[in-house]
């Protein structure tokens, strides 16, 4: 080979490795199991950040909080400290680092998804959530969907807050131990990978959690027979990334991640409500003993929960509680 083709080969050598110094791989953590629609969705997100970035930027994801030792609740903070990338978690996970995520989760504030998504849309009271985990270390980066929660046990129907008494419930934050406190039940915080065997052993009677995006994927109708649609909460995921890292890309860069992050959760938010509208059918023919509750049982939850609503309502603010309202009632 003549000295000008090796000094070319030698370039292009050069080149490739340079290439290959600028691809980078992030993480993301999640709460929930590979089967979930959370991962399904945080790996549409890798697969539209590798096509849109011609396979420079690589995600590799991590379920069951296994970057935090198991601990959902310190998936945010490591993220707003500069520790991971990305995490996806439910807004009620986050209470403890901000106690304003709890607007989406005061117990029967939404009724359908419409009213849900006119909170979370572009330019909707979410917005000022944005703002507050920014301070906090933390981008947001699209909303995503956990969904209305669920409330199944072992030990009996659930039909009026009466058949809540002295039931042992595992529930996911604080705000939930004031809602089960209110309803007469005993309250055990426990992080969700502790909470299938506790089921399965009998530590605690029940839970609460969204159909289509954790009771069917997770097969927790395996281990409990009763469940009552309840609606009595919703909690939204959303996609977040580190400040420090966001602040460090260019602008085209972070348009490009909010725009794959969208889509990706886009995409989640439609799988888990596509769950959620066949799950009913599917938990019945799996053995679970399902309840619908009439809108004069709702009525009796929601009145015996209001003292929980307006005790984190004063918490939260009341003044982005009313901003929610409002958009609700529009929506509606």
């Amino acid at each position: 080979m003549g000295w000008g083709r090796l000094a070319l080969a030698t370039a292009l050598v050069s080149a490739m490795g340079m290439g290959a110094a600028l691809a980078e791989t992030l993480r993301l953590s999640h709460n929930t199991g590979d089967g979930t629609t959370w991962h399904k969705g945080a790996e549409r997100f890798g697969e539209l950040l590798a096509e849109r970035t011609d396979g420079e930027m690589a995600l590799r994801v991590f379920p069951n909080a296994q970057l935090a030792g198991g601990d959902q609740m310190r998936q945010a903070d490591m993220v707003g400290r500069g520790a991971l990338d990305f995490v996806m978690t439910s807004a009620i996970n986050v209470t403890p680092l901000v106690q304003e995520m709890a607007v989406f989760s005061l117990p029967y504030m939404y009724e359908n998804y419409a009213q849900v998504d006119a909170t979370t849309a572009d330019g909707g009271p979410a917005e000022a959530l944005r703002d507050i985990l920014r301070d906090k270390g933390i981008e947001v980066l699209a909303w995503g969907e956990n969904g209305f929660r669920e409330v199944t046990n072992n030990t009996r129907p659930i039909r009026t807050p009466a058949d809540m008494a002295g039931l042992n419930m595992r529930v996911a934050g604080p705000m939930y131990i004031d809602v089960m406190n209110a309803l007469g039940a005993n309250p055990q915080q426990m992080q969700w990978t502790e909470t299938l065997t506790a089921l399965q052993q009998g530590v605690v009677d029940g839970q609460e959690n969204p159909i289509g995006a954790v009771i069917i994927p997770q097969q927790v109708y395996e281990v409990q027979k009763y469940l009552t649609a309840w609606h009595y909460s919703y909690d939204p995921i959303f996609l977040g990334i580190s400040k420090a890292k966001y602040d460090a890309y260019d602008a085209e860069t972070q348009a490009m991640l909010r725009e794959v992050a969208a889509e990706a959760m886009a995409y989640q938010r439609q799988i888990t409500r596509e769950g959620t509208e066949t799950g009913v059918a599917f938990l019945r023919e799996k053995g679970m003993e399902v309840h619908e509750p009439t809108p004069e049982e709702l009525a009796a939850f929601r009145e015996a929960t209001q003292p929980a609503f307006d005790q984190w309502a004063e918490r939260v603010g009341p003044e982005l509680v009313a901003s929610f309202q409002d958009a609700i009632a529009q929506a509606q």
